[in-house]
């Protein structure tokens, strides 16, 4: 199998990765201004980004009320996003916990940890701030989810925060360089985007790391959690609440996300660069192929 990425002592990395964390961070709470209007008129994210665009259905709604989905669509993906950072900051620490704590190792994930502190902070503030509910994922999700720091481990572990971080980090790229968006969620993109760059890394250089290791006995068991982590992550993107919450019937437009060309393409295109680390360093095969394709990340 080929693996493209060129993988550093464990222990310097770390100690860059530190040393970048000290260079630059950002402190929500200081650098949002919070109290600033929200500006009349403009998206919450790029047009062709809604999970119903191209649909019947969007053709039917009014500007004002897609640009409100846009908004509930944001709260819906930030509350995703900042259960599944607290999923991860639970499997950060796992490790953390059964690792030397005086390695630089160890000492960068409880800075990723810190870090992912700060971001659930901001997303949870931008709910709040755009006055919606913090929708996160469905009931089910939620409490299945509660195993997956129990049972995650190895290249999984790191591939599946890897499927989580990349893909809100391609659409967050493209949201905050867009000026129809409103400058509060650029902002918190921004932010975002810039301190995940470290955590992408880390959990790049695991995978590699772990896959060099891993037995024959396991890997099945290691393609199959990612997979369905992977399906769960993305199936949980937009919960079908939001679209009640614009005056649409929920399960007729949940039906029409499911099956709409346009926000496979968007997910497909927003995990591209992951899913081609996944397949060079094999993790993408059976028996998880059902939960890929379920997960839109593969046509």
């Amino acid at each position: 199998m080929t693996r493209t990425l060129k993988v550093a002592d464990r222990e310097k990395t770390a100690e860059r990765l530190l040393n970048s964390s000290a260079d630059k961070f950002y402190d929500p709470e200081v650098d949002i201004d919070w109290a600033a209007p929200l500006v009349e008129g403009l998206r919450y994210t790029p047009e062709h980004r809604c999970s119903l665009y191209g649909t019947a259905l969007w053709d039917r709604m009014s500007e004002e009320q897609r640009i409100d989905l846009s908004r509930h669509e944001v709260a819906s993906v930030a509350s995703v996003g900042l259960w599944f950072e607290i999923l991860l900051m639970q499997m950060l620490l796992k490790e953390v916990y059964r690792s030397d704590p005086t390695t630089k190792h160890a000492q960068y994930a409880l800075t990723e940890v810190a870090d992912e502190c700060r971001h659930s902070t901001m997303f949870a503030r931008m709910v709040e701030r755009i006055g919606c509910p913090p929708y996160g994922p469905r009931r089910y999700t939620y409490h299945l989810a509660k195993l997956l720091p129990v049972i995650g481990y190895g290249p999984a572990l790191y591939g599946s925060i890897l499927v989580a971080e990349e893909i809100l980090d391609k659409l967050q790229r493209e949201t905050m360089a867009d000026e129809t968006v409103q400058p509060l969620v650029r902002m918190v993109n921004r932010i975002h985007v810039l301190e995940e760059a470290r955590h992408v890394r880390f959990a790049r250089e695991e995978v590699v790391r772990g896959m060099q290791t891993i037995t024959k006995k396991e890997l099945p068991y290691q393609r199959w959690l990612l997979a369905t982590t992977s399906m769960f992550v993305t199936r949980s993107i937009i919960n079908p609440e939001v679209y009640a919450a614009v005056g649409l019937d929920k399960d007729e437009a949940h039906k029409a996300a499911l099956g709409n060309p346009h926000w496979h393409e968007t997910i497909q295109w927003a995990g591209k660069g992951i899913m081609e680390f996944l397949d060079e360093n094999g993790l993408v095969g059976k028996p998880g192929m059902r939960a890929w394709r379920r997960s839109f990340l593969i046509g």
